[in-house]
């Protein structure tokens, strides 16, 4: 069908283009019609669930574990090691249980778009052969007539060709949570600056009124059908520290491989035995395989969801708990994000004098008092008047629920309400009549009985409720109205993106009973009130903290481009940009056009989801880590694009809840800020975990290979390696287990938000990575090896104690470890420099590794059997490597302080 703007045609030319009459189609046509068209409804494509399933075994940090089960495997089968069996059950159920939890994320996402086929009412009532009849809402066509009336969910998208006091709910689609007026005025001009006061779209809902509409897009043609394509051809983005370590990993995999199997060729061109280096091969992978880096990783992840949820944002997809802490740029929502959304009168006019307004949102709490005054001011005659008029020209009203004050109604209403109870200005009224307030008259007045005369009170644009009075009041008196000063003032409030309200009033005779349009003339002006949707004070100080954390914050809205302006300023986003981006300067350019402008520009006015979209997408273009924030339908395909979807809780509809990665259950921008420090904590916490592991493995592994080396020169090492691999495979679980993993709850590092967000671009193995872990496994080979010689010297190099030798060498890799663990916590800081019990899990999993490591070596003592093979030494032995741990300890902060004070020059 031919994408056509339909406000800009009359009904009757409407009806022309889609070859329809308000009789409606005759069941031939609309026949005809699905066959050219289609049925309206949306499909689907779905991957099977088997294939969804197979592809989570496609990670580099799982093929690390099922090697390592492999590994296991050939232990068991050609050395009889029939304890690591166990070891290999317990990585292939790491394998996949992380298979599983990444098949449910995967599900949650298409779920995001399957959420979409409830919008969608199963039935309808459409016009068709000059009768009302009732059918099945995928036989619509383009040119059906559809009845609508309240309570009625609208099936497809419709132009308006007849209505009254029609209203709909499109938060569904665009998050407002106010009835929109719709109607079948022509709009030949735009003047409503792209609302489409005469379109409807499918999925909304009637929640008073009644219309009809003539159909004129269905299925994936309609606006929901849109946002499904959209959806659908969007490619989720893998979190930065998974592509990092995915990268890492594969280098990691061949370089582990390579030197494992060129271990295995020079032993046997040494002379050694093929079976043995064989078995040697898969000891040194099993070595230098980081086994308990994807649990780790999981946990992080874990426990960084739990913070989160706890500060108020609930983290649907595992890895998105670190990725926040990596975006580079935050797009948000202004309506309930950045600002309350609750609609708050600053300002009045009134009497030639200007007044503002204390206090936010629908608290009855502040004062009134006159401009350049802090004191409050006397009431004059007209300020009453003017409150009174917001106050009983309402049918709306404010309620206390759960400790705060709730709009029940308009928004726009309910901030008239709470500046007349501010100045005490709350008396009711008996209401008699009333003319509501349609766009067409644009205004509202109700009448009241007062005494012994009847009053009229009119409410709405200045411009219309001016037209109808002829007098003001000024100092309790009446005066000939002077517009000019009036729209002086209106001008003045709009620029400060105030929306406006004029009062007006009249005393008519007691007798006077109803209301009707003739009434709407000779009133008293009384005076303007100017309201806004006041930036939240929490998220001013979260954009402060926004900027000092390196993060550019955009705000992306709905709202008209003055008003998105005058709240940016309040906020300062976009500083020193004059430039404000609208929807429709959006349409007329191309990508290429957009890349060059979205580092330029940081409020976006009047947008629709595909502009969200594109943003989002040539923001990524430049490299950028993208958040996006979102509450409609229509936000889904940007939320899902993004680096990290962002979905309201408490008005986000579940649509963009689906298609989310976080929800913020209080809707607050600043939960943003304290997500992404969070995030910060739980990247820099995986960092710490991948460096404490590495040096294990790295140790281990250069260990054997020196072994393997020197044994032409060294005859022992032709006897035994000095550890066994399944001791190295204990190292391996129980320091990812018991060590590793308590880092995860290291509390922040200081000044998370003080310091830029990492680069995306960076890799792993960078120049702190090489030293740290190059350090500490040269360390531990030393340490192993000085261990190893030293107490076989002390027993003249007996055969005999080759098994204590390999014990004492296996328990030294664990003491160097567990010294390691404790300057760990920390990349630069001291060890000294902060509370050693403010984690109490590194503590415990200190003393739970030394308790099971005693335990082994005394294993046959105390068990009678070994099932690692290590034999008891004496235990005067402990003493060095006690030291040795302590010197690792000392190494590494001596390293540490070095690097202070070259970083403080």
């Amino acid at each position: 069908m031919e994408k056509l703007d339909w406000c800009k045609f009359s009904t009757e030319d409407t009806l022309k283009k889609l070859s329809a009459t308000t009789e409606g189609l005759s069941s031939k046509e609309a026949a005809s019609r699905i066959e050219e068209y289609g049925h309206n409804e949306i499909k689907f494509k779905k991957k099977s669930t088997l294939i969804r399933f197979l592809e989570q075994f496609n990670n580099p940090l799982l093929i690390v574990l099922i090697i390592a089960a492999i590994a296991c495997f050939f232990l068991w089968a050609f050395m009889g090691e029939e304890h690591v069996l166990l070891d290999m059950w317990v990585i292939l159920g790491v394998v996949l249980a992380t298979a599983i939890i990444g098949f449910i994320q995967e599900g949650k996402a298409e779920e995001a778009i399957e959420a979409l086929k409830d919008m969608i009412v199963d039935k309808c009532t459409v016009i068709r052969d000059g009768e009302s009849k009732e059918i099945p809402t995928r036989e619509l066509v383009p040119g059906d007539i559809v009845v609508l009336e309240s309570g009625n969910k609208v099936p497809a998208d419709l132009r308006i060709i007849a209505s009254k006091n029609m209203y709909l709910d499109e938060s569904m689609l665009t998050g407002e949570s106010i009835p929109v007026a719709k109607g079948s005025e022509d709009d030949q001009n735009d003047k409503n600056d792209g609302e489409k006061y005469c379109m409807i779209y499918g999925g909304t809902f009637v929640t008073s009124g009644r219309g009809n509409g003539v159909i004129v897009s269905t299925g994936e043609d309609t606006e929901i059908g849109k946002i499904a394509n959209l959806m659908q051809s969007s490619v989720q983005t893998s979190p930065p520290i998974l592509k990092k370590i995915s990268e890492f990993v594969k280098l990691m995999v061949a370089s582990i491989i390579g030197v494992s199997i060129l271990m295995f060729i020079l032993g046997v061109l040494e002379g050694y035995d093929i079976v043995y280096m064989f078995l040697a091969m898969i000891g040194m992978m099993v070595a230098m395989m980081p086994e308990g880096l994807p649990g780790a990783v999981i946990a992080a992840f874990a426990t960084g969801s739990t913070a989160m949820a706890k500060r108020n944002a609930i983290v649907r997809n595992l890895p998105s708990a670190e990725t926040l802490g990596s975006v580079t740029v935050i797009c948000s929502d202004k309506t309930g994000t950045l600002t309350k959304n609750e609609m708050t009168v600053t300002n009045i006019f009134s009497g030639n004098k200007i007044y503002n307004v204390d206090g936010v949102g629908y608290e009855p709490v502040g004062q009134i008092h006159e401009k350049g005054s802090n004191s409050k001011t006397n009431l004059t005659q007209e300020l009453v008047q003017t409150l009174r008029a917001g106050f009983l020209c309402n049918n709306s009203d404010i309620e206390k629920e759960k400790g705060r004050y709730v709009a029940k109604g308009s928004n726009t209403e309910a901030a008239l309400i709470v500046s007349a109870k501010k100045a005490g200005v709350d008396e009711k009224l008996l209401k008699i009549d009333e003319i509501p307030f349609e766009s067409k008259q644009q205004y509202m007045a109700t009448l009241h009985e007062d005494g012994e005369d009847n009053l009229i009170y009119v409410k709405g644009s200045p411009e219309r409720v001016l037209k109808s009075c002829k007098e003001m009041l000024v100092d309790g008196k009446k005066v000939t109205l002077d517009t000019e000063i009036v729209m002086k003032n209106v001008e003045d409030m709009a620029k400060d993106a105030l929306r406006v309200l004029a009062m007006a009033y009249k005393r008519v005779p007691k007798e006077k009973m109803s209301l009707e349009e003739g009434d709407i003339s000779d009133l008293i002006f009384v005076g303007i009130q100017g309201m806004i949707d006041p930036p939240r004070k929490e998220a001013i100080e979260a954009i402060k903290k926004c900027k000092t954390a390196g993060i550019r914050p955009i705000m992306i809205t709905g709202d008209h481009a003055l008003t998105a302006k005058a709240v940016a300023r309040q906020l300062k986003i976009g500083d020193g940009e004059d430039k404000t981006l609208t929807g429709q300067e959006m349409s007329e350019i191309t990508d290429e056009e957009l890349y060059d402008l979205v580092e330029k520009i940081s409020v976006y006015a009047r947008v629709k989801p595909e502009h969200k979209f594109r943003i989002t997408k040539q923001l990524q273009k430049r490299g950028h880590v993208v958040a996006m924030t979102g509450d409609g339908v229509n936000d889904a395909p940007a939320l899902k694009a993004a680096d990290i979807g962002v979905a309201m809780g408490m008005t986000g509809t579940e649509v963009s809840k689906e298609a989310s990665d976080i929800i913020l259950t209080d809707d607050n921008f600043s939960t943003i800020i304290a997500a992404v420090e969070e995030g910060r904590r739980v990247y820099d916490n995986i960092w710490k975990v991948i460096l404490y592991l590495l040096p294990t493995n790295g140790g281990q592994g250069l260990a054997l290979a020196t072994a393997l080396f020197l044994s032409p020169f060294v005859p022992i090492f032709r006897e035994r390696l000095p550890i066994e691999p399944v001791q190295i495979l204990w190292v391996n679980l129980i320091i990812a287990i018991a060590c590793s993993i308590p880092l995860i709850w290291e509390p922040g590092e200081k000044g998370l938000l003080e310091r830029p967000p990492r680069d995306p671009k960076e890799k792993l193995f960078n120049r702190f990575f090489i030293k740290r872990v190059g350090v500490v496994s040269i360390i531990t080979v030393i340490s192993i090896y000085s261990m190893y010689m030293l107490f076989l010297g002390s027993v003249g190099n007996s055969i005999e104690y080759l098994s204590q030798a390999q014990t004492i060498a296996f328990t030294t890799i664990i003491m160097v470890q567990v010294g390691y663990l404790f300057t760990a916590r920390s990349f630069e800081d001291s060890a000294f420099s902060f509370n050693p019990f403010r984690n109490k899990w590194v503590i415990i999993g200190a003393s739970v590794t030394l308790l099971l490591q005693v335990l082994l070596v005394y294993s046959e003592t105390i068990f009678g059997a070994s099932p690692f093979r290590t034999e008891p030494f004496p235990s005067i032995w402990w003493i060095p490597m006690i030291l040795i741990a302590t010197t690792c300890f000392f190494v590494i902060e001596i390293e540490k302080f070095i690097s202070r004070s070259v970083k403080n020059k």
